[in-house]
């Protein structure tokens, strides 16, 4: 059976109003990303850390989804069990438009997880209480789910399953900084770049530069919502 892999960033939700870290009034500019992001941070300061999601959290909730969320969830309705939907993304927006089958590789934000005996949860959108409890073992070592620098991503487990069952590969809305695209994209013979900008690739050894769509068969220099019919179509030119 035909597998589509699609592996989305944040680029699919920024049009939702979610900020990035990346974007000129993103999250960069409030905060230093290593002290709120990263294992060093969450062990020096933890309750800046929590702080900082439970702001995510409660920002997360008046957010709606975009077309292009409501596209990927066609698409799943469209080819029920041959999609496999990857996304950076922490946020629920894409279940929220109506997909089903999800894997979020850095976590999710509504989630809390306990650091004992690793039972996850979701509270919503409130924030994290200060005495809150694992409801499993009782624990008040809790976090939130989204995975640091300096941590491992478990789902980084299904990357590969994915490449090995699909015959076409999507990236919609990443920068390719923290998943290697431009390495995945060689092992299909069609892929689909949509991104408004050129990013450029550096190679692991530095000695030359190229524009990232220069690895994709497709690149649809639009935002993720005016993607839509363009992407659509060249999926119903490989799929039927």
């Amino acid at each position: 059976m035909k597998k589509i892999m699609i592996l989305s960033g944040a680029g699919l939700s920024a049009e939702s109003g979610i900020k990035t870290f990346r974007d000129n009034d993103g999250l960069w500019e409030e905060y230093d990303v290593m002290q709120v992001c990263s294992t060093e941070g969450w062990r020096a300061d933890r309750e800046l850390v929590t702080r900082f999601y439970n702001d995510r959290r409660k920002d997360l909730a008046d957010k709606v989804p975009n077309p292009a969320h409501y596209a990927l969830a066609n698409l799943e309705k469209r080819y029920p069990g041959q999609i496999w939907n990857l996304t950076q993304n922490v946020d629920d927006l894409l279940e929220r438009a109506g997909c089903h089958n999800v894997i979020h590789l850095h976590g999710t934000l509504r989630d809390l997880r306990c650091e004992d005996c690793w039972h996850i949860w979701d509270i919503g959108y409130r924030a994290q209480a200060d005495n809150e409890y694992c409801p499993v073992c009782n624990s008040n070592r809790v976090r939130h789910n989204v995975v640091m620098f300096g941590e491992a991503a478990p789902a980084y487990r299904f990357i590969q399953q994915a490449i090995d069952e699909s015959e076409l590969f999507i990236a919609i809305g990443t920068s390719g900084q923290v998943i290697d695209i431009v390495s995945i994209a060689t092992e299909f013979a069609n892929s689909v770049l949509v991104n408004p900008k050129r990013e450029m690739y550096v190679t692991m050894f530095g000695s030359h530069e190229q524009y990232i769509d220069e690895y994709f068969r497709y690149f649809i220099q639009k935002k993720a919502s005016e993607a839509v019919d363009e992407l659509e179509q060249i999926i119903n030119e490989l799929f039927i």
